[in-house]
């Protein structure tokens, strides 16, 4: 059975892609720091609680993946919003929590995932960045910063692995329904003087499809850079969003 770890699987686009994943017949491993939420996960999935931003933890996730065989796909999921603020009021502590986990995070599974894959000669490689890595985002500077810097990580994991067998592609989600959008919204709303309801229409608005995307929906295409349909597809940067047209909210 081929297996697949998901940094941060314990809820949102995370553990999405481990119900994907599982669906597809894969053997599921999450990481993440959210206790409650990894108990809450189908008893057939092994967890482990990690902080994606801490060498230590994540050697020893894939120390206990390769004991058990291997690992076919990496889902680099990994991430925080970090603040929403003017560049002038970001705290270098924020700016560098935010960078941690969402930059080095996907940089230690990396490099953690890839002596497994060579190993195996094969392997699938997919880091969540965001539309912050393909646009600028007001206010949200540590965050869109590090989104982009995940892509440029993941292109040169192309080219690095490919002679290996080993592909790497990046999703970058628009904005997707949950938890963690909701607080972007609230905190863009207070920054902006508008309310979460106008906040979250010029999200939608700002898409051809008029929109938000659900989590469901990134998972479906993480499942499919993993499968053999996308043997040839590497260094790719795919947007899962409706189209964004314009990533910052104007009503």
């Amino acid at each position: 059975m081929a297996r697949v770890l998901v940094t941060a699987g314990a809820s949102g686009i995370g553990r999405a892609m481990g119900e994907g994943f599982a669906a597809a017949g894969y053997e599921v491993w999450v990481t993440d720091v959210d206790e409650a939420g990894l108990a809450a996960l189908p008893s057939d999935w092994t967890t482990h609680r990690a902080n994606a931003a801490c060498e230590d933890d994540m050697r020893a996730v894939f120390l206990a993946i390769g004991d058990a065989g291997g690992l076919d796909v990496l889902c680099a999921n990994a991430g925080v919003a970090g603040p929403t603020a003017k560049i002038e009021d970001v705290a270098i502590e924020d700016w560098r929590a935010c960078v941690s986990v969402n930059l080095e995070g996907a940089f230690l599974a990396a490099k953690h995932a890839t002596p497994l894959m060579k190993a195996a000669g094969a392997g699938s490689i997919i880091v969540t960045s965001s539309t912050a890595g393909q646009y600028g985002y007001p206010n949200r500077a540590p965050y869109s910063a590090a989104k982009w810097a995940v892509i440029g990580l993941t292109k040169t994991l192309a080219m690095e692995l490919g002679s290996y067998g080993i592909r790497a592609n990046v999703i970058c989600p628009g904005a997707v329904e949950g938890p963690r959008m909701e607080g972007v919204l609230e905190r863009e709303a207070a920054a902006k003087n508008m309310t979460r309801d106008e906040v979250y229409q010029g999200y939608a608005a700002g898409t051809s499809m008029g929109r938000f995307v659900e989590a469901a929906d990134i998972a479906n295409m993480a499942v499919f850079l993993a499968s053999d349909g996308a043997r040839l597809v590497s260094g790719q940067v795919i947007a899962v969003d409706g189209h964004t047209e314009n990533p910052d909210p104007k009503v």
